[in-house]
This record gives structure tokens, sequence and C-alpha cells, in this order.
């Protein structure tokens, strides 16, 4: 039976904490603890939007992602910048921007922008699904404010979302992988998903040893399992908004 580094059954996700409401200043905001993994996500609002959507009446909504310095055991230089940000990076912005697109209507409340920072305080494995997990919950407050404030008169958003990580070491489905499972995985997978269980998008690849059909549909059932567990955490924290 293969033993875990920190005792957690194969399936099993770390601890998870979602502090809502954690800067005064923000619109929206939430830090997630997730097992040793910490990440910090603020919303701004404008009432503007990007060129390309000028006349359109759509909204827009786009993430930043960072790596602070002292979020590993050797320190990360801070991307300063557009020209400065790193590859990694940019595909995370990305991947967190148009999976958070997924859940709004874009076209209900006219020409307004989302803005999600998404800061990595502590790293242990699974920084962009924990940053998912809470940039979504940031994203509500700040909506819930804004139309307490009367500067929204609807709300856009479709359905919830998260995200987890899971791989295969030595032939065994971990979910929720740390850093030093993580770094030896021989396939990693990233699942989003809305709490309709539909996906929104899955990344996987073969890190050291090609898989299976059978290591796939295992990897998307235990993702769906743990996501409904995220999903309550979710609507716990959320319940009094």
């Amino acid at each position: 039976m293969f033993n875990r580094v920190d005792g957690r059954a194969l399936d099993e996700i770390r601890p998870i904490d979602i502090s809502i409401g954690f800067q005064d200043y923000s619109i929206g905001s939430a830090l997630i603890t997730m097992g040793h993994t910490k990440v910090l996500c603020s919303v701004t609002f404008e009432e503007n939007v990007p060129h390309f959507l000028r006349g359109s009446g759509q909204s827009w909504l786009t993430a930043e992602y960072s790596m602070l310095p002292g979020s590993t055991h050797t320190r990360t230089s801070r991307e300063r910048g557009a020209k400065s940000v790193r590859g990694r990076t940019h595909e995370i912005q990305r991947l967190i921007g148009r999976s958070l697109r997924s859940v709004l209507d874009l076209t209900l409340i006219g020409e307004v922008s989302f803005t999600i920072d998404c800061d990595v305080l502590q790293a242990d494995g699974g920084t962009r699904t924990a940053a998912i997990t809470c940039a979504y919950v940031a994203l509500y407050q700040a909506i819930k404010n804004l139309i307490k404030e009367g500067k929204l008169t609807k709300n856009p958003i479709k359905s919830a979302l998260a995200g987890i990580s899971i791989g295969v070491l030595d032939g065994y489905v971990l979910t929720d992988l740390c850093y030093r499972e993580d770094s030896q995985a021989d396939v990693d997978f990233n699942i989003i998903m809305t709490d309709r269980m539909e996906f929104v998008e899955i990344q996987g690849t073969a890190e050291k040893k090609s898989f299976n059909y059978n290591d796939l549909e295992s990897i998307l059932s235990n993702g769906k399992k743990s996501l409904k567990q995220i999903f309550d955490i979710q609507k716990n924290v959320l319940h009094n908004l």
C-alpha cells in the first residue's frame, strides 16, 4: 500500500480553510489555506472595459497570478511588468481568467470589468487550483457588495467554480498533491469544474510515464468526488452574504 507523505488517504484532500473579506479595502477578497499552500485573492472593479469590448455591452474579467518572494524555500524573484512575466505565470493567469469567465454571463451587467489578483503567499503544491477556488469566493463577495452598493443590479454568476490537482505516483492515483508528491508524480492533472459537475478545463500530462484509460477514469472520478467536498466548503463560507 502506498503511504503518502502526510498520512492522508489516496483520495483525501488536504484541510481547507477560506477566510472571506480578508482585505478591508477590497470590494471582494479571500484567503485560502489548503494544507500548507496559501493564496490571497483580491477583486478590483472598474466601470469600463478593454478597447476591444467598447460598445459591445459586454463585461470583462481578467486575472493576475504571482508567487511572492517568500512563498518557496528559495526566494522567488518578483515579476515586474508584462515583459518580465514568466511563461508559467502567463499560462496560469490565462487559466484563472478563462475559468472564471466561463461561469459568468458577460452580457448581463454591461461594460464593467473585474480584475482578480491571486498572490501565492506560501506554495506547497496545487497553487493554481487553490487560486481558482479562492478567486471564485472573492468574486462572489465582490458582486454581492456591488449589488448592495447599487453599482450592479444583477448577479452574473451562473454556477460555482473550483479546481483540484490529481496525480499518479508509483501506479497510485493521488488527490490534491503536496509539493513533494507533485515533484515526483508520473502523471499530473488539474481539473476545473462547476458545481453542476460540468468540466471547465482538464489539464493533464505524462510527466515521467504514460497513462491508460483506466487511470484517466480514476483521475476524473477522484476529481469530481473531491470537488463536491470543496463546493460544500465554498457554500458554507458564502452562506451569509
